[in-house]
């Protein structure tokens, strides 16, 4: 039988201060007005193609939204979302390359090769050349499009970047996180290089900006130097609010009561990163945009519980297949949505923007073989019913095989050693480690000195390698029915192993020391020609420049200290 324990508090204290009393049922706590045809005309059929803007934070915790009860104040969010459709069973990935290949692919990440980790800086790896992204269909379709922001989708070669891609402008990094003022990064010791990049050059003059800032005002300039008679796509991807935790100081004034300094910081750039949206939303009104637009926005995977985010009441973190790690926050904004004002709970997944944009700019997918997305504007924009069923998490042979998996405990049909994620229905299977699985409150809750993270902890008897939940009934994934339902265990592993046949093999190369940046004028950028494999492997070490001090990497100590961190943590599991 499972066992409870809290560290430092007790369930009954969380009752009082009301977290978990939050009704499922019932997530938003702006009350949803139902907008009733026979009151208002529904919106007119589309004349034109419309403009098309998809945001997408970074490491945004599912708890961190005002709407979702979060004491961290984001009203610009709250009011779009209020005024526009909601959507509370919507799933993204753990992480950061795996939901951005399936947002610009339209794929799961077994069908690209990138079902292991991420892209990291110095690997000759990036999304599959073959590949026809979202923004190539909608230049297709008469769009201009442009990217600000986040890339991490790999850059060895100049093929691989933004502008080769789909994107006619680029404005952003293309590491997996960068300093928000400096650009820097680090990807080991001594491994350190600039990388805030304009197209297919290094944005050297942009340094000391804050990057939301930025972002937000190279969309305005965008906005200001286009027709809003043609057709516009912008993919803003944020950098906030992944680490550095770093924001500029008014903002961290606001949250000066909060006692945990991570959490504090952390307030203060979702709240900053709210206002830069509000000033996109301004922008579009101003040049004659909004009337004819539909905005989207997306987390990218779960929040860091200990770098400030919270996922609450959800179980797990960002790396893990818990509801915590792949539920995300989405909503769509439009004056073009027939039903406005409520809530949805068709299942979305983040694979399904693509077809679903492409149908919305009435661009061409007879010539796109293999999506695994659906087009479900119809459920968002007219409440029917989702053409999806069911959604693959992943399945990574890679990572570290769970200790007491086997075959045997797959029925003969499936190693549940593998670390694999699927939701059929409304049931949900996870097999080998799903990633580390507690409840963790808003971090604010109390000042614990040390391990405020350990507040709540599960431990399940003998050690497992599958669990079972029916999602509708137990989103907070609290109820392991695998011993109690093993014909739909069974069921699930069937269609683990029915994906597992399409998948193709994992792409995850060796690092190179040729991308180091000391070989790129001191930034990262593409170091591979186009003649040069996946495969190439350079034999130079990195060049020590006798004119520059060696810089410290913050970004390693950070990653170190969370390594062991964590170790930390799995030790001391009850």
């Amino acid at each position: 039988m499972a066992i409870y324990a809290l560290t430092g508090f007790s369930l009954v204290s969380l009752l009082s201060f009301g977290y978990l009393s939050w009704d499922w049922m019932k997530p938003s706590l702006v009350a949803d007005v139902a907008t009733d045809p026979m009151e208002k005309p529904l919106p007119p059929t589309f004349t034109r193609p419309p403009h098309i803007i998809f945001i997408l934070t970074d490491d945004q915790g599912y708890h961190d939204i005002g709407y979702h009860g979060s004491d961290i104040q984001t009203p610009t969010l709250d009011r779009l979302a209020a005024e526009g459709v909601k959507l509370e069973n919507y799933y993204i990935q753990p992480i950061c390359t795996p939901s951005r290949s399936q947002l610009i692919t339209g794929r799961y990440q077994i069908h690209t090769g990138l079902q292991h980790s991420i892209i990291r800086p110095r690997q000759p790896n990036c999304l599959p050349l073959d590949q026809v992204t979202l923004p190539q269909k909608l230049q297709e379709a008469g769009y201009s499009t442009h990217m600000v922001g986040k890339w991490h989708l790999g850059f060895y070669k100049k093929e691989c970047l933004p502008t080769r891609r789909g994107f006619d402008t680029f404005l952003g990094s293309l590491t997996g996180n960068v300093d928000y003022y400096t650009y820097d990064n680090c990807d080991g010791p001594g491994v350190c290089g600039y990388d805030l990049h304009e197209g297919e050059d290094v944005a050297w003059d942009q340094s000391g900006k804050y990057s939301t800032f930025l972002y937000a005002q190279r969309v305005s300039k965008i906005l200001a130097s286009h027709s809003p008679k043609e057709p516009i796509f912008i993919y803003v991807a944020f950098q906030a609010v992944h680490t550095p935790l770093q924001s500029p100081k008014e903002y961290i004034y606001r949250y000066r009561s909060m006692g945990n300094v991570a959490r504090r910081k952390y307030a203060a750039m979702v709240t900053c990163m709210d206002e830069a949206v509000k000033n996109i939303t301004w922008a579009l009104k101003k040049y004659d945009y909004y009337d004819n637009s539909v905005i989207v926005f997306s987390t990218d995977n779960g929040g860091q519980t200990f770098s400030g985010g919270s996922n609450w009441p959800l179980r797990g973190r960002k790396g893990t297949y818990w509801e915590g790690g792949v539920r995300g926050i989405g909503f769509v904004h439009s004056p073009l949505i027939k039903r406005k004002r409520r809530t949805s709970w068709a299942l979305v997944h983040i694979t399904d923007w693509y077809p679903t944009l492409v149908s919305l700019a009435r661009g061409n997918l007879s010539n796109v073989q293999g999506l695994d997305g659906y087009d479900v504007w119809p459920a968002i924009s007219e409440g029917k019913e989702s053409p999806r069923t069911e959604i693959l998490h992943n399945i990574d042979p890679l990572y570290n095989h769970a200790k007491y998996g086997s075959l045997e405990d797959g029925f003969g049909i499936w190693n549940t050693a593998v670390q694999a994620s699927i939701r059929v229905g409304e049931w949900k299977l996870l097999t080998g480690d799903p990633g580390y699985s507690d409840w963790i409150p808003p971090q604010t809750l109390t000042n614990f000195p040390g391990s405020w993270w350990n507040l709540e902890r599960l431990t399940d008897g003998p050690r497992k390698s599958v669990w079972l939940f029916n999602i509708t009934a137990d989103p907070y994934e609290r109820y392991d029915l695998s011993e109690q339902r093993p014909d739909v265990v069974r069921t699930l592993l069937m269609r683990l192993v029915h994906y597992n046949r399409t998948a193709i093999p994992v792409r995850y190369p060796a690092e190179n020391p040729r991308a180091h940046p000391d070989f790129n004028g001191g930034a990262w950028g593409p170091w591979a020609s186009e003649e040069d494999g996946e495969d190439w492997e350079g034999s130079r070490e990195p060049l020590k420049s006798r004119n520059k001090k060696k810089k410290k990497c913050k970004i390693c100590k950070l990653r170190s200290f969370f390594r062991k961190l964590n170790t930390r943590l799995m030790s001391n599991r009850i």
